[in-house]
């Protein structure tokens, strides 16, 4: 599928975000240990991210490591923390060379040292990039964000800094993790699980959702393409009826 020719450019997700799943299970079926799964994971992170900016997307999230996987055995954690910062250090050159801004959300200051400095480095160095920004998800759970938001907003109303009756979604937006981030057009999920996992509960309430059988190490550029052009098919009312669209 040729991307420039099948897909509609004014109707492309502004946002995009992927929860990559499926790395385990792909390794196992391969009779391989679980952290061989998460290294061919990282070559479908590359691929998907230059291919969305050269469609056009705006801002690509992917959904790296939630709160919950601190909880999976030691060995694999410690491989997907190396497994970031090596990927930080070597896809700079790429993300410079496609004009991606990097981005990160979630309880990062609870990463490993080293992971956070090639983090907090990566995104300085690419801060100024603007055709697409890629945000990572890292030690992020959706509950936790809403739990702090509502935190923050309620020291702030107990101080009188703002008001009980000025709380709208425009101040609980600009507590979030994704206050600088638009809300989601299209939430994808492979390995065939139907489920949203904690992730952007807040910010997908009128995402259009895509599950594809398929694990993420296997998700190509045409997988993609197809995702989106489902997408491009749908109609999106907002609560609306299609007469009051139309």
């Amino acid at each position: 599928m040729n991307s420039k020719n099948e897909l509609i450019e004014e109707r492309l997700p502004k946002h995009l975000a992927i929860i990559m799943d499926g790395n385990g299970r792909w390794a196992k079926e391969k009779g391989k240990l679980r952290v061989f799964g998460h290294e061919h994971g990282v070559k479908t992170v590359r691929l998907i991210t230059e291919k969305c900016a050269e469609i056009g997307i705006k801002y690509l999230t992917l959904y790296a490591f939630s709160t919950e996987n601190w909880k999976r055995p030691k060995i694999e954690v410690e491989t997907l923390m190396r497994l970031l910062v090596s990927s930080l250090k070597r896809e700079l050159p790429l993300l410079h060379k496609n004009d991606i801004k990097l981005n990160a959300i979630g309880n990062i200051e609870s990463l490993p040292a080293r992971a956070l400095k090639e983090l907090n480095e990566v995104i300085a160095k690419t801060a100024e990039n603007k055709t697409m920004t890629l945000t990572l998800a890292l030690s992020y759970g959706a509950r936790e964000e809403i739990k702090n938001a509502v935190q923050c907003i309620s020291a702030k109303v107990k101080n009188n800094i703002i008001s009980l009756e000025s709380i709208d979604e425009t101040i609980i937006n600009n507590h979030l993790y994704t206050r600088n981030l638009p809300d989601v057009d299209l939430l994808i999920r492979t390995s065939g699980e139907h489920r949203i996992s904690n992730f952007l509960l807040w910010q997908i309430a009128y995402a259009e959702l895509y599950f594809i059988d398929v694990f993420w190490p296997d998700f190509s550029e045409q997988h993609l393409l197809e995702a989106i052009k489902n997408y491009q098919h749908r109609e999106r009312r907002f609560g609306k009826t299609s007469e009051q669209l139309n």
